[in-house]
């Protein structure tokens, strides 16, 4: 380990500056902070979840920009959220007009708010549980929409703002309502 490595004495609380180093120095590793200031650490994905990511991605980006709707971002870009837990989605969109004034100009810093709409994609080692969790999470600080695609039992979960969650089966197709207006997806498309 160089000298210019990190070094953490406890793993109890990681600061924003910690973490993004952290990140910074093991690009191979996805981090994120939970709402108590703890590290927790994502493991790289296979072929098959890197695959889905991208493309659920994808077709966020291109149905947002062909609208010009606002910003889509991918499972790289760090997320505050209010209750202080730094969150990478898998993709996320932030509608035109809500991203803070300065946040292209911070290239080392997460952006300070809540996106309007994310994907969370289960790959094998994922708790469907955790991801639960993490899609509550996401909704009580401020996303107004979330699709969690579970692969392993072909099914999605929508989260909406007003906390009702719908299960769909494989043969769905996913809307993005009124955050992403127009947007649809089949579900088969990303499991």
């Amino acid at each position: 380990m160089s000298s210019e490595k990190l070094t953490v004495q406890s793993f109890d609380t990681v600061t924003d500056e910690e973490l993004m180093l952290m990140s910074s120095q093991n690009p191979e590793l996805r981090f994120e902070r939970n709402a108590n200031g703890i590290l927790e650490t994502m493991p790289p994905t296979g072929g098959i979840s890197g695959n889905r990511e991208a493309k659920a991605g994808a077709y966020l980006f291109n149905w947002v920009e062909s609208q010009d709707l606002g910003e889509v971002f991918s499972a790289s870009t760090g997320f505050r959220l209010a209750n202080t837990a730094v969150r990478s989605p898998d993709a996320a969109f932030v509608a035109k007009g809500r991203l803070p004034a300065d946040w292209d100009k911070q290239e080392d810093k997460f952006i300070n708010s809540a996106p309007d709409f994310v994907i969370e994609i289960r790959s094998k080692n994922d708790s469907l549980e955790k991801l639960k969790a993490k899609m509550a999470e996401y909704i009580a600080n401020s996303v107004r929409l979330g699709w969690l695609i579970d692969g392993k039992n072909q099914q999605a979960f929508v989260y909406r703002q007003d906390g009702s969650i719908t299960q769909y089966p494989a043969t769905a197709i996913l809307s993005g309502e009124d955050i992403v207006p127009g947007f649809t997806l089949p579900l088969a498309k990303l499991l």
